[in-house]
């Protein structure tokens, strides 16, 4: 199966997590740093004291008891990590009937949508799939770009967010912010930021930035490294 990659905003979505157990606390923490809304967990366990910090924040829930159909109600996206092979597809049949968003872990054919292996630099979040077919490839790739991207691309991202709206505020044409942007992010600005050499950073911003901007030149990377 081929799937269509994309990127979901959560922010103010209800989540649900069925499942709390090592891989249950993972997704459980993935959702909340991606800003997920509400994240609701059921289990028929009682919370892990591990997950003490998870549960301290308002907009995180948890019931100990078995699932519901009603627990589905209001949800945007919902993740199943039980062992039970009936609950899974209970899940997986209510959330297909509703067109709810539902991923059930590891077992690609109950899910509506599966979870890339990712690599995080700050904003900077580069995705891989292998359409189900192999995690374990996901991973060694994952692995690889890891040691590719090191966090001079988070400090990269950051800057180039900085930038971004004081370029477009000057009212130039396309073409024209499209050529400053683009000479930023082909310059070495990247090495100079892994470098941690602020002065030849710079240097750079000056010969590639707009005049009216360069007075804005320390503020853009005041703290970047």
């Amino acid at each position: 199966m081929r799937y269509y990659p994309i990127f979901v905003n959560l922010e103010n979505k209800g989540c649900l997590v069925v499942g709390a157990g090592e891989v249950g606390k993972r997704k459980i923490q993935s959702l909340i740093d991606s800003g997920a809304g509400t994240v609701t967990i059921i289990d028929t366990r009682p919370a892990d004291p591990e997950m003490a910090s998870l549960l301290a924040q308002d907009h995180v829930s948890f019931q100990c008891r078995e699932f519901r159909d009603t627990d589905l109600d209001g949800k945007f996206l919902v993740i199943a990590c039980t062992s039970s092979e009936e609950v899974n597809w209970r899940i997986s049949t209510l959330c297909a009937e509703r067109a709810i968003l539902c991923n059930i872990v590891d077992q690609p054919e109950k899910c509506s949508f599966i979870v890339p292996a990712t690599v995080k630099r700050g904003d900077l979040t580069v995705a891989i799939s292998t359409a189900g077919r192999s995690p374990a490839m996901a991973k060694r790739i994952r692995k690889e770009l890891q040691e590719s991207f090191g966090d001079e691309y988070a400090g990269l991202l950051t800057l180039m967010g900085r930038i971004r709206p004081l370029v477009l505020g000057l009212g130039m044409t396309t073409p024209e912010n499209t050529a400053v942007l683009r000479s930023l992010v082909n310059s070495d600005l990247l090495a100079r930021i892994k470098a941690r050499d602020l002065d030849a950073a710079s240097e750079i911003l000056k010969e590639s930035l707009p005049q009216p901007l360069h007075a804005n030149i320390p503020e853009l990377l005041d703290g970047l490294v």
